[in-house]
């Protein structure tokens, strides 16, 4: 399996795979679920490989790390989950 941020980082810099509607699964200690988002909505700080941001729907800025990240979709379509373990 391909981890994380190098499939994050395919996804933003491969023009040709890049190309869809991409959307992350990441879990949510407070609403104890996963959370799916448009991977367009999340914000990469330059050199951080270790987490993203993500601004709630009331302005806060809620940083994420990368293991929580539990899947990704292109198009609808599952194309990575995190091993269980």
């Amino acid at each position: 399996m391909i981890p994380i941020h190098e499939l994050l980082s395919r996804i933003r810099w491969d023009k040709d795979f890049g190309r869809g509607r991409f959307e992350i699964g990441y879990f949510d200690h407070l609403e104890r679920k996963l959370i799916r988002i448009p991977l367009r909505e999340l914000h990469f700080e330059p050199g951080n490989s270790f987490s993203f941001d993500l601004h709630t729907p009331d302005g806060e800025v809620v940083t994420i790390p990368f293991h929580r990240i539990r899947e990704v979709y292109k198009d609808g379509g599952l194309i990575w989950s995190r091993e269980k373990g």
